[in-house]
């Protein structure tokens, strides 16, 4: 029997160790096999993916890829976590967003959620999306306010504010012991409205917060505005540090210490599918935060306390139930992040009011994750990872210098008075609707797989959200145009537009490029009909005649394309094809008039072929 050595289990220690340089040469060897012939830096960029914001992600980090320390939970620079246990001791805030109007029904729908695992509760109070102010009292009757944390969402508006303390007063909740926030944000609701910040009502109630309710933060620094017109992650950190510092500015002008002004402020922030970027964003912004505070005079006022919600701008409105996964893998990086409360949005958030059953399930996200996951019980678990370490450092980086571009541009109020704010975040969201439309980001059941026999979820219409400042996106919207045409269409003819797919060959040689034209064609609302073809250019012509299409695509591999792909083009055309495509790369075949390939614009392709095809 062999005995194990005292230090353990040394795996491969008989082996040498392997070096970078002999990773990369295997690298290359893999590129040249599958026709990349590069070497050195060009073979790792073969292997990269461009992330927004200039960023970069390298498909191997090593002890190489240095950054400076993280430090240690609840030490500047706080990267590893604005307190020494993180959330370790009993999980992060899970807080359920409520837009319901009527103060009964929102009653109803606070109640259940409190006794199902939520922990805070975060409302829309006045205005078109929202509760009245008049109905705040019958809307949190029951609610134990002593408890349960309540922040508002409610601008700029002061008699919420006024209407919550009061209920506070009048049901005997000492004011040590409220929790929560007030959710003014004036640069915020600028952002979503258009309208003038005024930052005089957000000072008063910070000031009387300060001196009243130490648990109670006056001020939200709501990044969402920013990252909802299409903003990348950098570009969400350096506005949320801009009005971050925009607030301090004010609020230590007006008579509060720097640790007073930190103290009264909440960040909030959009978590993404993209789990590492998340992690390493809210990471990244503590840091930053913690920087700002250091040139502030006050080093240990800069623990930014964090609100991640899950993004809008990933929900689509078709095949919803895919929300649900990115919404648990969003809530995973903000967990992991470090995030001090966490809101996961209902997997039919894009659709309008969410039911019973998508708040259950937006609820037990966090808990599944928590309880059975264990996501919270080590502090920073991606801690020490050299690549979500060196991501951090990058975004950082990259997030400070839009900051002082803000601020050379005279800070956040003027940046985007002078439209700034607004030019840099439609040139992010133009860049990356190029890679949606040409389906280099993929949205599954939208772009990638759709499920166009499908019935629609149907949802009662939320209230209006507010508008008039920057625009709000969703990644699904160019598909979404597209499918809705199609939609019209079968509404008014009974039948969805058609294209006949030519399957050449046998099923080796056209299955992936028929496969490619089905997911291409249907994320446009184009029904496929696929008739496999292994004899003759007549029989394809039968074939397509009997369809009901009116155009057709050729599906093949080169090979069987140079043999057969014209004449079976010209069989097309004869039985009444009026236009003829390709799958793969731009050819001179003749008949054919147009080809569809991968990194090709989707959108554009389908666009013209819906016109074509008399689909208005």
């Amino acid at each position: 029997m062999t005995v194990l050595p005292a230090d353990g289990l040394p795996l491969a220690a008989e082996f040498a160790d392997a070096s970078p340089d002999q990773w990369q040469t295997l690298v290359e060897g893999v590129l040249r096999k599958s026709g990349k012939d590069v070497t050195g830096e060009a073979a790792l960029e073969a292997l990269s993916t461009k992330l927004e914001d200039g960023l970069t992600t390298r498909p191997l980090y090593t002890s190489r890829d240095s950054a400076p320390a993280a430090g240690l939970p609840g030490f500047a620079p706080f990267t590893r976590g604005g307190g020494p246990a993180g959330n370790a001791a009993g999980g992060w805030d899970v807080r359920q967003r409520h837009a319901l109007t009527d103060p009964a029904r929102l009653n109803e729908a606070l109640l259940a959620d409190l006794e199902n695992g939520v922990t805070s509760l975060w409302l829309g109070v006045g205005g078109p999306g929202g509760v009245p102010v008049s109905g705040l009292e019958r809307a949190l009757d029951g609610v134990l306010l002593d408890l349960a944390p309540l922040t508002l969402d409610a601008g700029n508006d002061s008699d919420a504010a006024a209407e919550l303390l009061r209920l506070y007063a009048d049901r005997g909740v000492d004011p040590e012991a409220v929790r929560g926030g007030l959710g003014i944000d004036p640069l915020g609701r600028s952002a979503r409205t258009g309208a003038t910040p005024d930052l005089t009502t957000a000072v008063e109630w910070a000031a009387r917060c300060a001196g009243e309710y130490p648990g109670l933060r006056a001020l939200s620094v709501d990044a969402l505005p920013y990252h909802e017109a299409g903003g990348g992650a950098a570009q969400e950190l350096g506005l949320s540090l801009a009005t971050g510092v925009a607030y301090l500015r004010a609020l230590t002008a007006a008579g509060l210490s720097v640790e007073a002004a930190c103290s009264q402020l909440e960040f909030r922030y959009a978590a993404t599918a993209d789990q590492f970027l998340t992690i390493a964003k809210l990471r990244a912004a503590r840091r930053l935060w913690a920087r700002v505070a250091q040139a502030c005079g006050a080093p240990g006022a800069g623990a930014q306390r964090q609100h991640a919600v899950t993004s809008s701008v990933m929900m689509t409105r078709r095949d919803p139930w895919v929300n649900m996964l990115r919404t648990t893998l969003a809530c995973l990086g903000a967990g992991v992040g470090g995030a001090d409360a966490v809101t996961v949005l209902p997997f039919d958030e894009a659709l309008g009011l969410p039911d019973a059953f998508a708040r259950r399930i937006a609820r037990n996200t966090s808990t599944i994750l928590m309880e059975e996951s264990h996501l919270a019980r080590v502090v920073d678990p991606a801690g020490g990872s050299w690549y979500v370490e060196r991501l951090t450092e990058e975004l950082a980086v990259a997030a400070w210098a839009f900051f002082q571009e803000i601020e050379a541009a005279g800070g956040q109020e003027a940046a985007a008075a002078s439209g700034l704010v607004a030019e840099r975040l439609a040139a992010a969201w133009e860049k990356r609707s190029r890679d949606l439309a040409r389906r280099k980001e993929p949205v599954t059941g939208v772009s990638e797989f759709p499920h166009l026999a499908e019935p629609p979820v149907e949802r009662q219409a939320a209230p209006p959200a507010p508008s008039g400042g920057l625009p709000k996106v969703r990644r699904d919207e160019a598909f979404e145009a597209l499918r809705s045409r199609s939609d019209a269409h079968l509404a008014a003819t009974g039948a969805r537009p058609r294209i006949f797919l030519a399957a050449l060959g046998p099923a080796s040689a056209h299955t992936a490029r028929a496969s490619f034209a089905a997911n291409l064609f249907q994320a446009g609302g184009i029904e496929t009909i696929h008739r496999p073809a292994t004899v003759d250019a007549a029989t394809v012509a039968d074939a397509f005649a009997a369809s009901g299409a009116s155009i057709a695509c050729l599906c093949s591999s080169d090979a069987v394309y140079e043999q057969e792909a014209a004449p079976v083009a010209a069989a097309l055309v004869a039985a009444g094809a009026g236009r003829v495509l390709l799958a793969g790369r731009p050819a001179e075949v003749d008949g054919v008039d147009a080809y569809v390939f991968a990194g090709c614009d989707a959108v554009a392709v389908l666009s013209f072929e819906l016109d074509r095809l008399g689909v208005a």
